[in-house]
């Protein structure tokens, strides 16, 4: 009993791995007070590079955020610089007016914890 509760201790305390990288997941907003107007200008170029992207297996997926004017990406991509200089070469990119907030995920670390051999009893 006593070498159960070492073990179980011993498992709790171990760090877990650090989660790879394996995608990006981008989240492109406009400030407050953009003109609009300008953004439905570049719109229509902005539609087709980003299509080019995703065509070139660099966008995996993407989304329209519900609650206000934006997207969301899921980029094949593990480096958040390179993946911020090509955000940044899209129109909206060049004309200042979408910015990109970048988050690196991975796979669900907590998962790692199923897959730990079981503790004697």
């Amino acid at each position: 009993m006593i070498l159960a509760a070492a073990s179980d201790g011993a498992i709790a305390q171990t760090p877990m791995p650090q989660t790879p990288t394996t995608r990006i997941l981008a989240v492109g907003t406009f400030a407050p007070g953009t003109d609009m107007s300008q953004v439905q200008r570049i719109l229509p170029t902005e539609v087709r590079e980003t299509a080019q992207l995703y065509l070139d297996g660099k966008i995996e997926q993407w989304y329209s955020l519900e609650d206000r004017p934006g997207v969301v990406f899921i980029l094949n991509m593990t480096d958040t610089q390179a993946a911020h200089a090509m955000l940044e070469e899209l129109p909206l990119g060049k004309a200042h007016l979408m910015t990109f907030q970048l988050m690196p995920i991975g796979p669900l670390n907590p998962l790692r914890q199923l897959l730990a051999p079981a503790a004697p009893h």
